[in-house]
């Protein structure tokens, strides 16, 4: 729904932020003894102006203790629509610049995808590699994996 409604990313970003930075908001918002117009007014002097009668219909609905949730849903839906792929790559040490664009390059191809992005995670238990993640799919190159894969081979037969 909030998708929908075209409220901007940088204002569902922000208000994000916000609540990141003043976790006591989510605890006014789900408190029932708080009245719901004290609510209001505090999302009035907080929140981005166009995201704010989206809050307050979360707020009457008592769905304010789900609102991570909510924006980490509006992310991955507002991605897919996009076509924008997510990727987590795993690595013993990073990459150079020209193997990211590369396994960009890879990723947009393979998934029918027009910008994907690829967060990095550095592992020294890999021993070298890596391993690219991408929503169920994943491809191990590391040589951990290399290694675990012979073993199952040899013991195997």
């Amino acid at each position: 729904m909030l998708y929908e409604l075209h409220i901007s990313r940088e204002a569902i970003q922000k208000s994000e932020d916000i609540f990141a930075e003043i976790p006591q908001l989510r605890d006014v918002f789900v408190n029932p003894t708080i009245r719901e117009e004290e609510k209001f007014k505090v999302i009035d002097q907080v929140f981005p102006e166009e995201i704010r009668n989206f809050l307050k219909v979360a707020c009457r609905h008592r769905r304010m203790d789900l609102i991570g949730d909510v924006f980490k849903a509006y992310y991955k839906y507002s991605d897919e629509q996009n076509r924008i792929l997510n990727a987590v790559l795993t690595c013993a040490k990073p990459p150079s610049e020209v193997q990211i664009e590369r396994m960009k390059a890879f990723l947009c191809k393979k998934y029918n995808a027009v910008k994907a992005y690829i967060e990095i995670r550095q592992d020294e238990a890999l021993l070298g590699g890596f391993v690219l993640r991408v929503g169920n799919d994943e491809y191990d190159w590391s040589l951990q994996g290399r290694l675990n894969r012979l073993e199952q081979k040899l013991t195997w037969r």
